[in-house]
C-alpha cells in the first residue's frame, strides 16, 4: 500500500477520532464521508462504500474505548441508560451490519444520508431546561430509550457506525438527558453497538485489514485527547460543533446521491 495513502488514512483517523472523543460520538458520521471522498480526491486511493463501512466499524470500536476510559471517573456514566440502550442497539447493529452485505453501494450511501439528515434536524430542536437537571435526578423512560436504540442500531450497523451521531440528539431532545451525561453515556453505548457492527462486517468480509489498523492506531491516540478537550468546552459550543459537522456531511452526501 502506498505511503501517501497510509498517511492520509492516519490523518483522517486522527481528526475524526479527536472530534468523536470531544463530542461523544464514535466518529463514523465524520469518517465515512472523509474515507469515501478524500483519498479519491487526492488521488492516493479509493474505497468502496462497503469497504468504508467496514473500516469505520473497526475504528468506532477502538475510538469509543478511549473516550469511555476518560469519562468513567467523572460520574457522568448512567449505567441504567447504558444497559437498556446498549443491549438494544447491539441487537440492531448486528442485524444492520450482517444485512448490509446484500445492499448495493448506493443503498448504503442513501441510508447514511437519511441518518445524517435526521440527526441534523434533531440537533437544532430546542432543549429547554435539560442542563438544569442534576445528574442524580435524571428521569429516564427505559423502554422508549431501548426502542430508539434498536432502530438506530439497524441503520448504524448498515453504514458501519456506532450510532452515537443519532443517539446524542435523541438523548438530548427526546429523553431529556443533560449534555455531559449524554456525551459520556453515548460513548459507552456506541462501544457496545460497534461490537454488533464489527461482527457483522467481519463475518461478511467487508473489512480491509491494513487501512483498519491505521485508523485504529489513530483512534487510540486521538480519542482520549478529544475526550479531555470536551470536558473543558462549553456544552452549547459542543452542540453547535456537532450540528455543523453533521449538516456539512449530510449536504455532501445528498449532493453525491442526487
Amino acid at each position: 500500500m502506498d505511503i501517501s495513502l497510509l498517511i492520509t488514512l492516519f490523518l483522517i483517523g486522527f481528526v475524526g477520532s479527536f472530534i468523536s472523543g470531544m463530542l461523544g460520538i464514535g466518529g463514523a458520521i465524520i469518517n465515512f464521508p472523509m474515507l469515501l471522498y478524500i483519498p479519491a480526491l487526492l488521488g492516493v486511493g479509493h474505497f468502496s462504500a462497503h469497504e468504508v463501512s467496514g473500516i469505520t466499524a473497526i475504528q468506532v470500536f477502538f475510538a469509543t474505548i478511549g473516550g469511555v476510559m476518560v469519562y468513567r471517573k467523572g460520574g457522568f456514566l448512567n449505567k441504567t441508560l447504558i444497559a437498556y440502550m446498549g443491549i438494544s442497539i447491539l441487537l440492531g447493529s448486528f442485524i444492520g451490519g450482517f444485512s448490509s452485505t446484500h445492499m448495493p453501494e448506493s443503498g448504503i450511501n442513501v441510508v447514511y444520508g437519511i441518518l445524517a439528515l435526521i440527526a441534523v434536524i434533531m440537533m437544532f430542536v430546542p432543549k429547554k431546561g435539560v442542563e438544569d437537571i442534576p445528574l442524580d435526578q435524571v428521569n429516564l423512560n427505559k423502554w422508549l430509550a431501548a426502542l430508539f436504540a434498536f432502530i438506530v442500531g439497524i441503520g448504524a450497523g448498515i453504514v458501519g457506525a456506532g450510532g452515537a451521531f443519532l443517539l446524542v440528539p435523541i438523548m438530548l431532545t427526546v429523553l431529556k438527558i443533560p449534555t455531559r451525561m449524554t456525551i459520556a453515556s453515548s460513548l459507552a453505548i456506541t462501544l457496545i453497538s460497534s461490537i454488533g457492527a464489527v461482527t457483522g462486517k467481519i463475518s461478511t468480509g467487508q473489512v480491509p485489514i491494513i487501512p483498519s489498523i491505521i485508523m485504529v492506531v489513530a483512534s487510540l491516540l486521538a480519542s482520549p485527547i478529544g475526550a479531555n478537550a470536551g470536558k473543558r468546552v462549553n456544552t452549547k459550543v459542543l452542540q453547535v460543533i456537532m450540528g455543523v459537522l453533521i449538516l456539512a456531511t449530510a449536504v455532501k452526501t445528498w449532493m453525491e446521491i442526487l
